[in-house]
């Protein structure tokens, strides 16, 4: 096993206007091994979803490296790029991004059936299963609550085993008690599956379930805590 799933040197990022240049991050730099468990902590526009979009290589950073399994994320073209994401990412956001016109069921299907798995039926359902949506299956997003449908993004987002989990606020659209259920189940699914996780959020609580903790202050990287005990991977 690899000493590293994530190395990141050097990251920095800047936009410009008609005002100037805005450097967004500055000179980041962290690695993570694999099984780790990393909340990035910050205020509002500290840089922290630029930072985990840079990490998928959904935006590109003006300088720096990342290295991903032990491939240089932006040697790669645009193509090749996905292609990593597919065999190697999976997603949670706030918003749940699930297709409208696809049921739990077909959701949870779809990156199986992209990778080519014969398998994808009975996989997405197992996971469903897993999840607690066995009577879910072929309902479509808008019939099931904001808690279903984010049980559905991490059942989607599980069901491929990949080496890193990137997750934004993953709780950010629910109430306490549906936000605690699912982060319940988010810590659990990432222990069994073995995947590093790297977790946007405002909420210390969750932050504290961690191995560590990146703390981003006007885009620097100001603290990397190391967390004695975590309750996210006991």
């Amino acid at each position: 096993m690899p000493s590293s799933i994530i190395s990141v040197k050097n990251l920095c990022k800047q936009v410009s206007d008609a005002t100037g240049t805005l450097t967004i991050l500055h000179d980041i730099g962290f690695e993570l091994a694999p099984r780790e468990s990393v909340a990035i902590v910050g205020a509002s526009g500290s840089g922290k979803s630029t930072l985990l979009s840079i990490l998928a290589g959904l935006d590109v950073p003006s300088a720096g490296s990342i290295v991903v399994a032990g491939v240089d994320l932006f040697a790669l073209d645009e193509d090749a790029r996905a292609a990593l994401r597919a065999q190697q990412m999976g997603f949670v956001f706030q918003s749940f991004q699930l297709l409208s016109h696809l049921t739990a069921l077909e959701n949870v299907m779809l990156p199986l059936e992209l990778m080519g798995r014969a398998d994808a039926r009975a996989a997405a359902t197992e996971m469903l299963q897993r999840v607690g949506l066995a009577e879910r299956l072929g309902h479509y997003p808008r019939v099931l609550s904001g808690g279903e449908q984010q049980r559905v993004a991490l059942a989607r987002a599980f069901v491929v085993r990949p080496a890193l989990l990137l997750a934004d606020e993953p709780t950010g659209s629910l109430d306490f008690a549906t936000g605690e259920k699912v982060m319940e189940l988010m810590f659990a699914l990432n222990r069994e599956v073995g995947t590093t996780l790297v977790l946007v959020t405002h909420d210390a609580a969750i932050a504290t379930r961690c191995d560590r903790q990146l703390r981003i202050e006007a885009g620097r990287l100001v603290a990397d805590d190391q967390v004695a005990t975590s309750a996210g991977s006991a």
